[in-house]
C-alpha cells in the first residue's frame, strides 16, 4: 500500500516516520523548499524533527500531484489556518475512493467548522472519499522515538475507522476506533485552550492543586459545548478528551502550555509567538471557542478568561481572581 502525509512539520514528519517503519511506502510532502532540500539530503527533518532518520520506505516530495499519485490513504498534518486552501489544492489530485485522515487539531476561524466539515465542502462529492480524524495524546517527538502511544481514529463510517486503526497500529502505537467524528475533532481542538491556562498556572508558580482543578473543570466545559454541538459525552472521557488534555496541560513538549507559561511569567505574547518555529493552535482556537460559546449560549469560564488574556491583554492574575470569585454552584450543573 502507498500512503501520503501532507505536511512536513514535526507531527507530519513523525507520523510519516511511524508509517514508514510499518513497511508502508510513505510519501511525505514538505511545503518549504529549503526544508525539503535539507531533508532530502540528510534523510531527516533537521528543522522540525532533528535526530530521527527516515527509513528507506519514506520518500520526500515538494510536488503535491506527485505526492498523492497512487496513494490509497492520505494523512493531512497542516495547521488549521491553512487547511481550507490546502484542501483546495489537494482536491485537484484526489481520486475516487481514497481515504483522507485529518491530523489537525483546530477549528477554522470565522466559519467555526471542524476540519472534516471543510473537507466535505471542498472535496468533490463524486469521488466518494472516506474521511476520518486522528487524535489523542501524541507528542511528535515521542512518536518518533517509538514511545508507547495510544490514539483514536474517528469516522462517521465505522468501517473506515477500523481500516485506519489496523493500518497505523504497531508495537509502539495502539489505535482505537470511534464513530464520534464530531467529538474527537472538538476534543482535540478545545484542549489546546485549556493547555494555555495550565501554562499560565505554571508561569504564575501555582502548584498541583491548581493544575488538577484546571484539568477537571476544563474537561467539564469542553464536554458541555461538545455535547451541545452533537458529540458524545464519553468521547471526552477518552483519549481525544481527558487523555490529550492531561498530556497537553502537563507535558513539557506542549506548545500551548509553553505559550501560557510565558504569559504567566510576564512575557509578551507577540514576541513569544515570533520566537516559535511551530504553530500553537490554541491561540486561534481560543477565538473560535469564544465565538462558538456565544453562538451556542454555552458558559465556558476558563476559555473566556483565556480569550480575555490573549485578545484583550487581561492580566492573568486578574483572570484567575475572576474565575475563583464566580457564583458558587453544584459541581455537575456548573
Amino acid at each position: 500500500m502507498i500512503v501520503s502525509v501532507i505536511g512536513g512539520g514535526s507531527w507530519g514528519s513523525a507520523f510519516a516516520l511511524h508509517l514508514g517503519r510499518q513497511s508502508l511506502t510513505t510519501k511525505l510532502w514538505i511545503r518549504e523548499t529549503d526544508v525539503f532540500e535539507r531533508t532530502v539530503r540528510s534523510r531527516e527533518n533537521q528543522d522540525f524533527l532533528p535526530g530521527s532518520v527516515f527509513p528507506e520506505t519514506v520518500s520526500c516530495h515538494h510536488d503535491l500531484k506527485e505526492t498523492l499519485a497512487e496513494s490509497e490513504v492520505v494523512f493531512i498534518a497542516v495547521p488549521s489556518a491553512f487547511c481550507r486552501s490546502m484542501y483546495s489544492h489537494i482536491a485537484l489530485f484526489l481520486t475516487s475512493r481514497q481515504t483522507v485522515i485529518s491530523l489537525t487539531k483546530g477549528i477554522e476561524r470565522d466559519s467555526l467548522k471542524r476540519m472534516s466539515e471543510i473537507m466535505r465542502e471542498v472535496f468533490p462529492a463524486h469521488l466518494d472519499l472516506e474521511v476520518a480524524a486522528l487524535s489523542g495524546p501524541s507528542f511528535a517527538r515521542e512518536v518518533a522515538d517509538s514511545h508507547p502511544t495510544a490514539v483514536v481514529v474517528a469516522s462517521e463510517n465505522p468501517e473506515t475507522s477500523k481500516k485506519v486503526q489496523h493500518l497505523i497500529s504497531s508495537r509502539s502505537v495502539r489505535a482505537y476506533a470511534s464513530d464520534d467524528l464530531i467529538g474527537v475533532e472538538l476534543a482535540g481542538a478545545l484542549k489546546n485552550v485549556i493547555a494555555i491556562a495550565a501554562g499560565i498556572c505554571a508561569g504564575l508558580e501555582f502548584g498541583s492543586n491548581s493544575i488538577a482543578a484546571l484539568i477537571t473543570r476544563g474537561i467539564a466545559e469542553t464536554t458541555r459545548i461538545g455535547v451541545k454541538l452533537g458529540a458524545k459525552t464519553e468521547t471526552f472521557a477518552g483519549l481525544a478528551g481527558i487523555g490529550d488534555l492531561v498530556l497537553t496541560c502537563t507535558g513539557q513538549l506542549s506548545r500551548n502550555r509553553y505559550i501560557g507559561y510565558e504569559l504567566g511569567s510576564g512575557k509578551n505574547l507577540e514576541k513569544t509567538v515570533k520566537n516559535m518555529k511551530m504553530v500553537a493552535e490554541g491561540i486561534g482556537t481560543t477565538l473560535s471557542v469564544h465565538q462558538l460559546a456565544i453562538r451556542e449560549e454555552i458558559e465556558m469560564p476558563i476559555a473566556q478568561q483565556i480569550y480575555q488574556i490573549l485578545y484583550h491583554q487581561k492580566d492573568p492574575r486578574a483572570a484567575l481572581q475572576d474565575l475563583m470569585s464566580r457564583e458558587l454552584k453544584n459541581e455537575f450543573n456548573a
